[in-house]
């Protein structure tokens, strides 16, 4: 069975004006499509039909394949990004407000900090809230590089800065991007179920 493009979890116009349905069509039907069709041509080339999307990130990690490890992690990337937004957005509350306040004093401090460590984030890559330790931590990865492939990194939270996230709506202004989906998209009740650890299992994939 081939890996799919995962349907959005809501409609390509519900995250208007701070997402718009032209970026959605891009970024969703074109760039994450993209990576798809690769990842399944790799999969196929290397005899690794029937692993989930989680294995095939490892292997790739693993034996050093960069092209495999680029689509397939940015297979697993976007899928749980699209996740993290939300046309409903409501505040931090229960556990997670409770570490949140522990941590960073409050979920604007933490929200401030996610958006300096992505806008301050060189070239392409992810900014990352995860469960490290026990404890949450903000951090941005390069490239396609996923916590799926860093043992102990448990992803909670994730934004694209990727210039084909922001382009079309913000062209090269990542910051003002940022501060729009931070204030008005995050989808705190999906961050607070990544809590029990199975973050990785809300984007992966049956091969």
């Amino acid at each position: 069975m081939a890996f799919e493009l995962p349907p959005l979890p809501y409609d390509k116009g519900a995250l208007a004006p701070h997402m718009s349905a032209e970026t959605l069509e891009f970024h969703h039907g074109k760039h994450h499509k993209a990576y798809v069709d690769k990842t399944n041509g790799f999969v196929v080339d290397k005899g690794l039909e029937g692993r989930k999307l989680s294995e095939v990130i490892a292997h790739a990690k693993e034996t050093g394949d960069r092209g495999l490890f680029n689509n397939s992690a940015q297979i697993w990337n976007h899928s749980f990004f699209w996740q993290c937004l939300t046309p409903t957005q409501a505040a931090p509350s229960g556990k997670l407000a409770d570490l949140i306040t522990s941590e960073f004093g409050s979920a604007d401090e933490l929200v401030k900090k996610i958006v300096a460590e992505s806008t301050a984030h060189f070239s392409n890559g992810w900014g990352w809230l995860v469960l490290d330790g026990g404890k949450l931590k903000v951090t941005s990865l390069h490239d396609a590089d996923t916590p799926v492939a860093h043992e102990g990194m448990q992803p909670l939270l994730t934004i694209d800065v990727w210039e084909h996230a922001y382009y079309i709506d913000y062209r090269n202004s990542r910051p003002g991007y940022l501060e729009a989906v931070t204030a008005n998209l995050i989808n705190w009740e999906f961050v607070a179920r990544n809590l029990d650890g199975a973050g990785v299992s809300r984007a992966d994939q049956e091969g």
